[in-house]
């Protein structure tokens, strides 16, 4: 494996993250609609739609077919009382049920612009609105139904229509190539506009999936953390019980004769001596100096992120503390976030390393830098211009992985989101000679631990190696 670069790494490229190994699948989850926005966005298309009617037939006097657009309005509204009546406005609709709302839309929309010229009508644009709709709300089977359906209206309307409302006494008729332009521009803006829609509304139902699973997996870590304050509060309740205990066993140590009865309860004695002791330890508060729990050193870190690989006989896993020459090696809070994370890293290369993986820690006086590197091929070009994203993994499944995981490509993601709660930059790449590196930068201030006093009166705090220390 190639030598560390020296130096703390100052990341130049944009951060990026994809695998996972640790987390079950989800299915991302699309937004759906109620059965009252439906309606209510019909109520909006009946008042345009009237609206529009009465401009045009009343306002600028063209000859329409009043009675029958407005019994095609009157059909929409109709449809809304009857869904109001028969369903509460708050349930969800079913994929199958918004799918047959909105095609009735798109074909009631169609009905008056045949009654109106057509697609020659200017208001023949808003069939894209319907088809819009599904795609951002919908899965894709009704979506490319639906646009399909929009479609089609499109072409039957470009074929036949009554005559659009002229001023002249003749209707407006245009050319052929004009028909087949505006054809072309609706369905071209059905296609494209319907694709967007979906696209985006994909990319948002998974990076709120991807979300919810960092989400949840920091929770975890949070409530893993807080078991010593449980533990804590534990004690102080037995705390009494215990000592009512110990003084009972005391007494009847007095009045119990030589015997075994007497080593019973001289044993009762010494073991609620222990538990008191022990208690003792578990209710001392972090700010008590519980340096044990509470903060660790950077050799700590790297060596509780290698520990569960570092027995591998496949793979050497060596981990390195490094810093500026008289620069006294920082502590930091033990962080549940900062563990997770490099443990997912360096199962990640335990799984794409050929020999080696090396989790180094480096400090200056200003900033700490923990980096996990291995020897494998690294980042395939295709996967690094995509990394920022989540689900995006280069697993080839869980027989191909030293570790059996087979990942939907939310680990980086979850990683990388846990360490930049903590103030970390964190940046993926490629090292010089091949092989993958990753590596997360703090601020000293952003994760170091105060020092605490030295009980013999050394006030510089625990004394750290300013050495390279290798593990």
């Amino acid at each position: 494996m190639a030598d560390p670069e020296p130096g703390l790494d100052r990341p130049d490229r944009p951060a990026a993250q994809g695998w996972d190994a640790l987390w079950p699948a989800g299915v991302p989850r699309r937004g759906r609609l109620r059965v009252r926005a439906l309606t209510n966005l019909r109520w909006v298309a009946i008042a345009g739609q009237t609206i529009a009617v009465l401009v045009v037939a009343y306002g600028l006097k063209l000859p329409t077919p009043v009675a029958a657009c407005f019994a095609l309005i009157a059909l929409s509204a109709w449809l809304n009382v009857l869904v109001s009546l028969a369903t509460s406005g708050q349930r969800l609709a079913t994929d199958n049920e918004a799918a047959a709302h909105i095609a009735f839309d798109i074909l009631q929309l169609s009905a008056l612009l045949y009654l109106t010229g057509g697609i020659i009508n200017p208001f023949s644009l808003l069939l894209i609105g319907p088809a819009t709709l599904a795609a951002a709300t919908l899965p894709l089977r009704q979506t490319v139904l639906l646009a399909l359906l929009a479609i089609a209206a499109c072409i039957f309307l470009a074929i036949t229509a009554l005559p659009l409302p002229s001023p002249d006494a003749e209707p407006f008729d245009p050319p052929l190539l004009n028909r087949a332009g505006a054809v072309m521009a609706r369905v071209l803006g059905i296609s494209f506009t319907a694709a967007y829609a979906w696209y985006a509304a994909q990319e948002a139902a998974r990076m709120e999936l991807a979300l919810d699973t960092a989400h949840t997996v920091l929770a975890r870590e949070q409530r893993l953390s807080a078991l010593g304050a449980l533990a804590a509060a534990a004690a102080h309740e037995l705390g009494t019980p215990l000592a009512t205990i110990s003084i009972v066993a005391k007494e009847m140590g007095r009045n119990t004769p030589e015997g075994p009865l007497r080593e019973d309860t001289d044993l009762l004695i010494a073991q609620a001596q222990r538990c008191r002791d022990i208690l003792q330890r578990l209710t001392r508060a972090p700010e008590a100096g519980d340096a044990v729990h509470e903060r660790m050193s950077l050799l700590q870190v790297v060596q509780e992120a290698i520990a569960p690989h570092a027995s591998r006989p496949d793979v050497r896993v060596e981990a390195v503390v490094s810093g500026a020459h008289g620069e006294m090696a920082p502590e930091i809070w033990r962080l549940p976030e900062v563990l997770h994370a490099l443990t997912a890293f360096v199962e990640n290369a335990v799984d794409f390393a050929r020999s080696e993986i090396l989790v180094s820690a480096r400090f200056d006086a200003r900033h700490v830098a923990i980096e996990v590197r291995d020897d494998g091929p690294g980042f395939a070009p295709e996967v690094l211009v995509k990394l920022g994203e989540p689900y995006v993994t280069s697993r080839p499944g869980a027989e191909a992985m030293r570790s059996g995981h087979v990942g939907m490509g939310l680990g980086f993601f979850i990683a990388k989101t846990l360490l930049e709660r903590t103030g970390a930059n964190v940046d993926f790449r490629n090292g010089r000679h091949g092989g993958a590196v990753i590596t997360a930068r703090w601020r000293r201030e952003a994760i170091e631990a105060p020092a605490l006093p030295d009980p013999f009166g050394d006030a510089s705090g625990f004394e750290a190696p300013q050495n390279d220390a290798t593990v």
